[in-house]
């Protein structure tokens, strides 16, 4: 019978290194208790004991094999050093106690008292290495953390931890803790915490410090920073943005950030904007060579914020890039929103209110499209359930409300509905300015000071005269919006009264309330809130992208005049039953267009690219071109009076765009070069000074060659440039011990050096002084040039308007062929007779299966002028209903109708439940 030994690997009476390494890598379980022997003493079992501890798996977690080795080497080093002498200590105390257990009546199993010991051991082990930690891992923390819960956060977001913070503290407040100096100064390098930035003293970088400047004027905007090759987020901008773009967005320094690179921006942009996001772009304002010379030259680049983007305001070259001038369609569906953007302001005269309970109140609205030049604006008695204002909200559809701080309840009411319906998550954006803004008083001298350069014109008393003459609530609206639009640089498109237009004109347009126009389904459906499925979506033929506008206009406010009816019913005749080809030519030059009337709008604004500014100019001089060749065509065929106007007077307001064109250079202004976009300096004195001054250093420098060449005793030498940089002399390794000692070498590879000579290196830095200064020369003339443009913005934007109606006639003509529809007959008489009529929408839907089965309708003012439909659910009623409304509509439009016959009395209004 041999005694065994104790396994290497023994279970329970592991040595107190080994419950060491586990009290490191293990918490206590609260649910695992350990309960002391009774003499207090840890109970360990004998060597020579039958029963075996649990092995460590059933009690903790598998431990990793780094973990397993290390215990393993300080069980042996323990075994080594404890002795006979320890061992034979050991096994009598542990008899001693097991005899007392057996004792004292309460005998527990071995396998129990042994878990019990390894449990109370391990506590023992964890206690003792959290008493005997680091010196600096002990510093009472709690005064610290609540030093520092009262300062303020260095950022904007909390997921810097409470370590960055600690940077903030003054070092009047780390003085006073001197007690604690010590500790606190190892808690800062434990944390690894960035020491305060020598030049500004402050735990921000400068580029840090320029965004918060910046930040403080705009804080209501999401900032891009143009940084180098990239444009960066900060702070809670950079989490906005990863989390709308899905870019990646990490912490730098203070501040959580993510980039995207330039070329990107105009589509980031976009995705921002129709987000319903206010998006500022920061761009740097300074070169690297200009400022090299500057007082500034340690410091950092200057940067300024040049744009501002909503909704209702995206204009300019940072949101409308054109790849290729030379490819229509592809411009087109790079720049063309066929949208409106509308930008409405909406002001209550709370001074003049009869009926206050009631909540009925006078309302003024100031509409602008800044993408087009088109202002509305219109005054109104609306009631409580602000039926009024509801019409002209789905009239124009804005993108964008502006509205002041407070509002009745009922209009807060109609804001609310109208904003929480979204079509593709696309919701309209709502921008609060102060009430103070929207008091008279305010308004007027606002009015009076954006105006009053006009007084000086011959026009102006008469246009700042119809402006004061508007009710209070319109005024003051439009005051609100010039300071909004001012926020953008587009506040020029207001400049203009005499451009306004009044929405509600009550002897020109049919009446439509929003409640008509939404359950007659006339510009969008409303199953999905999209425009298939509407009475514009079946008219919708146009060409162009500004004749789609004109066209939902029209559908919008059908006419009350007969004599004007008439004339659209004419045209529409005539280009049906036309042989000429005339109007195929003509539909043909629209199909090319991309979207002038925004383009046109962009330059006014000074906001375009050389790119764009030369695509519409050279669009407009080929309509011009080719408009003019079909003048006499025009003359000899085309009937219709009101048509041969429209075309006629095209080629004469297209006639200044011709000079404009031949001041440009194609190419330079193909690839956005401005030094090179005017022809003839002639009108340009400071550009063409600038470019001499260039020519004499570039001269100079050529001239040193013959004298590098002696020095060089090679006859042959000349300048090279690579990785454009420029005037470098290439020797050979071998012979550059012949290079003269004050030469600087530039660069080098295996077989040659580059050098630059004193001389050159002076004079090229000259040279880049100065082609940087053009550049700012350039813009500067540009800008001056694109004002000049913009003096005839309305005489092209009238041009442009005749191409619209022209294409709305061809989009009607092509409806009315396609449908079979019939020419209906205007009268003064109240009377709608109407045979064998069909539904417009449900007609083009069914028109392959052909099941739409005819109606007629006879209403007069005579005889019958009620019909009461009945019939069971799903048999039509509703849609008969709503074909005869359709059919009036479309006939005052000046459109044919789908009917074999209609004869229709001029109706001043619509309305539905």
């Amino acid at each position: 019978m041999s005694l065994r030994k104790p396994a290497s690997g023994g279970g329970a009476g592991a040595s107190p290194a080994r419950q060491a390494v586990l009290s490191r890598f293990f918490q206590s379980a609260g649910s695992l208790k350990s309960t002391s022997s009774p003499t207090g003493v840890a109970e360990r079992p004998g060597p020579d004991s039958d029963s075996v501890a649990p092995p460590a798996s059933t009690l903790q977690p598998q431990l990793p094999q780094h973990v397993v080795a290390e215990v393993d080497r300080s069980k042996k080093r323990t075994l080594e050093n404890d002795g006979p002498v320890k061992k034979k200590a050991r096994i009598v105390q542990e008899k001693e106690v097991q005899s007392h257990s057996v004792l004292s009546g309460n005998p527990e199993p071995r396998k129990c008292l042994r878990t019990r010991s390894v449990l109370k051991s391990l506590e023992r082990l964890k206690e003792f290495c959290c008493d005997s930690a680091l010196p600096q891992n002990r510093v009472q923390r709690e005064p610290l953390q609540e030093k520092f819960a009262v300062l303020p956060k260095c950022t904007d977001f909390d997921a810097i931890s409470l370590l960055h913070a600690k940077n903030a503290v003054s070092s009047k407040d780390s003085k006073s803790q001197t007690g604690q100096k010590g500790s606190y100064q190892n808690l800062q390098k434990i944390s690894d915490s960035k020491p305060p930035n020598k030049r500004t003293k402050s735990v921000y970088t400068p580029l840090e410090l320029q965004y918060i400047e910046m930040k403080q004027q705009q804080k209501d905007a999401i900032l891009c920073v143009e940084c180098g090759y990239k444009y960066r987020f900060f702070g809670e901008d950079a989490e906005i943005a990863a989390q709308e773009l899905n870019i990646y967005c990490h912490l730098d320094h203070n501040f959580m950030t993510a980039s995207i690179p330039t070329h990107r921006l105009f589509v980031h942009l976009r995705r921002l904007v129709a987000k319903g996001y206010k998006v500022g772009v920061v761009k740097q304002t300074e070169t690297a060579a200009l400022k090299a010379i500057g007082e500034n030259r340690s410091s950092l680049f200057s940067r300024k914020l040049t744009a501002l983007y909503t909704k209702s305001t995206l204009i300019g070259e940072d949101v409308n890039p054109l790849a290729q001038l030379d490819d229509a369609i592809n411009i087109d569906e790079i720049m063309t929103d066929t949208s409106t953007s509308f930008l409405l302001c909406i002001c209550e005269d709370k001074e003049n209110v009869k009926d206050k309970k009631k909540g009925n109140i006078f309302i003024g609205i100031v509409g602008v499209q800044p993408a087009t030049g088109e202002v509305v604006f219109d005054g109104f008695q609306d009631s409580a359930a602000r039926a009024e204002l509801e019409t002209r909200l789905l009239s124009l559809q804005p993108v964008e409300l502006l509205l002041p701080s407070c509002l009745s309840e009922q209009t807060e009411a109609l804001v609310h509905r109208a904003t929480t319906a979204s079509v593709r998550d696309d919701r309209i954006r709502v921008e609060r300015m102060d009430n103070m803004y929207f008091e008279y008083s305010h308004a007027f001298q606002v009015i009076t000071e954006f105006y009053a350069k006009d007084v000086v014109d011959t026009k102006g008393p008469q246009s700042f005269s119809g402006v004061i003459n508007l009710e209070k609530p319109v005024i003051c609206s439009l005051a609100a919006i010039i300071k909004y639009l001012r926020e953008f640089n587009l506040e020029k498109v207001l400049s203009k009264p005499k451009n306004f237009k009044q929405l509600s004109g009550e002897m020109e347009f049919m009446t439509i309330n929003g409640t008509t126009l939404r359950n007659l389904e006339i510009l969008q459906n409303q199953t999905d809130m999209k425009t298939k499925g509407s009475l514009f979506w079946v008219l919708d033929h146009t060409k162009t992208s500004f004749g789609r506008r004109k066209l939902k206009k029209w559908v919008t406010q059908p006419l009350l005049k007969s004599r004007e009816i008439n004339a659209r019913l004419d045209a529409v005749s005539e280009v049906l039953h036309s042989e000429s080809s005339v109007f195929g030519q003509i539909e043909n030059h629209l199909c090319k267009l991309p979207d002038i009337e925004r383009g046109l709008c962009s330059i006014y604004h000074k906001k375009c690219s050389t790119k764009e500014f030369f695509l519409i100019l050279k669009t407009l001089y080929h309509l011009k071109s080719e408009f003019q060749a079909l003048i006499p065509a025009v003359n000899s065929h085309v009937q219709s009076k009101w048509l041969q106007s429209f075309i006629l007077e095209v080629p004469e307001l297209l006639s200044p765009v011709e000079h404009y064109l031949k001041i440009l250079n194609e190419q330079a202004a193909k690839i956005g070069d401005k030094t090179e976009l005017f022809k003839d300096l002639f009108d340009f004195p400071l550009i063409k000074k600038r470019k001499d001054e260039i020519q004499g250093v570039t001269d100079k420098i050529q001239t040193h060659l013959q004298e590098i060449r002696k020095i060089l005793k090679n006859p042959s030498a000349q300048y090279v440039t690579v990785s454009g940089q420029e005037f470098m002399i290439e020797i050979k390794n071998s012979a550059v011990t012949y290079i003269p000692t004050d030469w600087i070498k530039v660069g080098s590879t295996k077989a040659v050096s580059r050098f630059h000579s004193p001389f050159i290196v002076e004079n090229y830095r000259h040279l880049n002084q100065l082609r940087e200064q053009l550049v700012l020369d350039c813009n500067a003339a540009w800008l001056d040039f694109l004002e000049n443009f913009g003096e005839h913005y309305y005489s092209l934007c009238k041009a442009v308007h005749h191409l619209a109606t022209v294409d709305c006639i061809f989009s009607l003509a092509k409806v009315a062929k396609q449908g079979n529809y019939c020419r209906p007959t205007l009268q003064k008489e109240r009377k709608i007779i109407i045979k064998n009529g069909r539904h417009p929408v449900i007609d083009v839907l069914l028109r392959e299966q052909g099941q739409y089965v005819p109606n007629s309708t006879n209403l007069s003012g005579d005889s019958e002028r009620v019909m009461i439909i009945t019939g069971p659910n799903m048999g039509g009623k509703s849609s008969y209903m709503k074909q005869v409304a359709l059919i009036t509509i479309m006939a005052q439009v000046g459109s044919f109708v789908p009917a074999e016959e209609a004869t229709v009395g001029i109706v001043d209004g619509i309305f539905t439940r």
